[in-house]
């Protein structure tokens, strides 16, 4: 952050607007033993010098952009992003924007969102996609919101797959705290090897909501159609939580007959950047809609009969006001939403389906050369999409740690969320991983085999 002093004239006449002599005068409220507190911090620095220790301390950070051949996965992955995507995330009309609350001035914002929102309701194969949330946990909590909402309270049971990824459970357990529900099936012990259908012995009368994942967190592909029809008619809605890249190859969950598909949009052109900032898309069906937490943007014409956008079907105080809002954390993620919207546009229908399909390929081909290596194995028989879990007959964490001295970064510790899975590891392979990085993983990893 670059720091502008104000000159002595400027300062003058701010006090003088303020109502005080000098600077001392400002600080008056507080007690003058704590005003000039002895703190241990080091001696300033020039803006050179501090240019120079700030680049030292990120230069002892690898990354995967030139330091590291990643394989790890589990919600944040690795793939190609166009350079425009950046370019058209920096321009200042989008960097800067302030919420877009007076259509008059935010047209550019608006119909970005309200690509966006057209772009995922595409991919998903559901009617209407909100402005986005925080991330693919939030989205995926805030469909359990919408369910208890939709049966006005009265059904008090939310049936989550055990399967789900660890730390969406978490984000849904935060949620319903206050909520008066039961979450049942989010289980770390169960039977992993059961059958997704297997989640219908656990619904009933009570039942709002199903929530499973697709793929699933160990990176399985399943045909929800049928479990989906057994949900309904017992009367509760089934969320999907999706990978956004898969949808691409796979049949959607709009298809399958979901009620409600959310997810993570990190895959869609958002660097990992160390966790965060993401964007979590929420996608449902039409007459859900005015559950549906966050900003709707719409299509309409102005006075002059030119097509213009505006949010729609909430009002102001839907944001602002606590006791009329469907969410009171939930806004919209407008800047990282555009770097997706921006993506998929880059590489359309064709382009994504090609991403897909190299991910799918490369993680088959490293699934079965993996498989070959002296005690490792795959861990399930079902199919996968580029995730896989591999037993590694030994602690993870020292597989891992071998891994980075080769410069390879390691796949995901599954024993740490189920017990079950101890020795076991996630392994993501995404279009970025060569024939020669997935090759050089083996290498190391048969060496290690035989020590």
């Amino acid at each position: 952050m670059t720091y502008i002093p104000i000159s002595p004239k400027e300062r003058d006449a701010m006090l003088e607007t303020v109502g005080v002599k000098s600077l001392d005068d400002l600080f008056d409220a507080i007690p003058a033993k704590h005003r000039f507190p002895k703190l241990d911090l080091p001696k300033a620095l020039t803006e050179m010098e501090a240019m120079q220790e700030l680049s030292d301390i990120a230069h002892a950070n690898e990354n995967v952009r030139g330091d590291l051949i990643s394989f790890l996965g589990a919600g944040m992955y690795n793939h190609y992003i166009p350079s425009a995507v950046d370019h058209m995330l920096r321009r200042g009309e989008f960097y800067t924007a302030y919420t877009p609350y007076q259509p008059e001035i935010s047209q550019g914002t608006l119909q970005a969102i309200f690509e966006y929102q057209s772009l995922m309701s595409a991919l998903t194969g559901m009617d209407v996609s909100n402005a986005s949330h925080y991330d693919g946990a939030t989205a995926t909590a805030e469909a359990v919101s919408l369910a208890y909402a939709q049966y006005r309270g009265k059904r008090k049971k939310v049936v989550v797959s055990p399967t789900l990824h660890p730390q969406y459970r978490e984000v849904i357990r935060t949620y319903t705290q206050g909520m008066e529900l039961e979450v049942a099936g989010d289980d770390a012990n169960a039977n992993l090897e059961s059958n997704p259908n297997d989640l219908i012995n656990l619904v009933d009368e009570d039942t709002s909501l199903v929530i499973v994942q697709y793929p699933a967190f160990f990176g399985r592909v399943y045909d929800y159609t049928k479990l989906i029809e057994a949900v309904h008619a017992k009367g509760a809605l089934i969320c999907v939580v999706a990978n956004p890249t898969a949808l691409a190859m796979f049949k959607t969950p709009g298809d399958m007959g979901a009620d409600i598909v959310v997810g993570d949009g990190q895959p869609l052109g958002i660097p990992m950047w160390y966790g965060g900032p993401s964007v979590g898309f929420f996608t449902t069906r039409k007459n859900m809609v005015h559950k549906m937490a966050g900003r709707l943007v719409g299509e309409t014409v102005d006075n002059r009969g030119q097509r213009s956008y505006v949010l729609t079907l909430t009002s102001r105080e839907q944001h602002i006001k606590r006791e009329r809002a469907t969410s009171n954390i939930c806004t919209n993620q407008g800047l990282i939403a555009l770097g997706t919207a921006v993506y998929l546009s880059l590489l359309g229908k064709s382009g994504l389906r090609q991403v897909a399909e190299l991910c799918y390929q490369k993680a088959h081909y490293a699934a079965a050369q993996l498989s070959q290596i002296d005690g490792m194995g795959l861990c399930f028989t079902e199919p996968f999409f580029h995730e896989f879990a591999l037993c590694v007959g030994r602690p993870v964490d020292e597989v891992n740690e071998h891994l980075l001295e080769h410069g390879i970064l390691g796949g995901y510790d599954l024993g740490q969320d189920y017990p079950a899975l101890k020795d076991h590891m996630l392994i993501a392979v995404t279009e970025m991983n060569s024939k020669e990085e997935i090759d050089t993983l083996v290498e190391v990893l048969s060496e290690m085999s035989h020590d």
